[in-house]
């Protein structure tokens, strides 16, 4: 008896909650709405060509992946207006971003694949060869990736 995928809505319901947080810290709340929809409808239109054998979980976190820097792109080619540039001047404010806030900045700040690392490490829960899967590297590259990212935190995010 061969082995066969589960509907479409099935495999949305079970992997929703994991891209959608994967989504929210790889490109903040507001960009994450229009990934998750762009990620699940790529999935739709290639899910019926996926083997039945295939790690769905660790593909639908590629595709988020690749939506997360697609986002991070095209906010690096848009200028955003505002009526006060000093309301938003980060130089400007004097308190300091709480604890969590300050942690997620510096996830924010990483490298995009060391970025990626850390957030499929720690809020997918994935290991580190569905990491590899998901960024498109290999297994190896992937634990650097995540051993660099981390480092990075520790040196910039006191304990």
């Amino acid at each position: 008896m061969s082995k066969q995928l589960p509907p479409f809505q099935r495999f949305l319901d079970v992997h929703r909650d994991v891209v959608w947080r994967f989504l929210v810290s790889a490109v903040g709340p507001v960009e994450a709405e229009d990934c998750f929809q762009e990620t699940f409808i790529a999935a739709l239109r290639a899910y019926p060509r996926l083997r039945a054998d295939s790690n769905v979980r660790g593909w639908v976190l590629t595709i988020a992946h690749r939506k997360a820097l697609d986002a991070h792109r095209g906010r690096a080619r848009r200028a955003l207006p505002v009526a006060d540039p000093v309301a938003v001047d980060g130089r400007a404010q004097s308190a300091a971003p709480a604890p969590d806030e300050a942690l997620w900045e510096a996830v924010g700040e990483l490298p995009d694949r060391q970025r990626s690392a850390v957030v499929l490490r720690y809020l997918a829960d994935l290991p580190h060869r569905d990491i590899a899967a998901a960024i498109g590297c290999s297994e190896e590259a992937a634990r650097r990736s995540l051993h660099e990212g981390l480092t990075t935190l520790r040196k910039v995010v006191p304990a």
